[in-house]
């Protein structure tokens, strides 16, 4: 999953949802020297990458995507699947995607001294471009695909998937909704084990 999902599928605490979403930049051990809650929150990510990339739906998506991006497919999956999340976001929340994502920004603000390098470096660029908010649309999709794809230096070829988004669009939105009610109740049993 990418970072919308990652965020809410941490709950209501604010630093797991913090220690989530700044997960892939910290490997190995190296989040023990974190504060406990985020320290959960880089834990709950991680069972969420692995209960995904095992899990058979996610798989089939993947497959539709993998003889033109290879290892990538499961990247671009996991975009496309916070497309829908943003885009059917009142069927998971009673709360505005708007403002969920606003609680979060200030959220970063209010404990930006325990953010890790890399996530006070894309901040900036994230709050400015409002990427969360911007997952509702195909070309909000499209622009974070080929920002990706700049930083594999074009060779991932991402840019170019959203062709498959829009020519796939209710087979990948099925997968999704039907995997994302089995990872939320992974999530929530996860959450209480921490």
């Amino acid at each position: 999953m990418n970072f919308l999902a990652h965020i809410y599928l941490s709950g209501d605490n604010d630093l797991i949802k913090i220690g989530n979403f700044m997960a892939d930049g910290i490997r190995g051990k190296h989040f023990e020297s974190y504060p406990l809650e985020i320290q959960k929150g880089i834990i709950l990510h991680r069972a969420i990458d692995t209960f995904t990339d095992a899990h058979p739906i996610f798989r089939k998506s993947t497959k539709r995507l993998h003889e033109k991006y290879h290892h990538y497919a499961g990247v671009i999956v996991d975009v496309f699947y916070d497309h829908f999340l943003a885009k059917n976001w009142n069927r998971y929340s009673d709360e505005k995607l708007e403002e969920f994502v606003e609680r979060f920004y200030q959220s970063l603000h209010d404990n930006h001294s325990i953010l890790s390098e890399r996530t006070k470096g894309m901040m900036p660029y994230m709050i400015e471009h409002n990427w969360l908010v911007s997952y509702q649309t195909i070309e909000g999709i499209n622009r974070i695909l080929t920002q990706m794809d700049q930083r594999t230096k074009n060779e991932s070829k991402m840019r170019f998937a959203s062709q498959e988004l829009t020519e796939y669009y209710s087979e990948f939105e099925a997968h999704f909704s039907e995997f994302f009610e089995e990872l939320i109740a992974h999530s929530n049993i996860k959450i209480t084990t921490l």
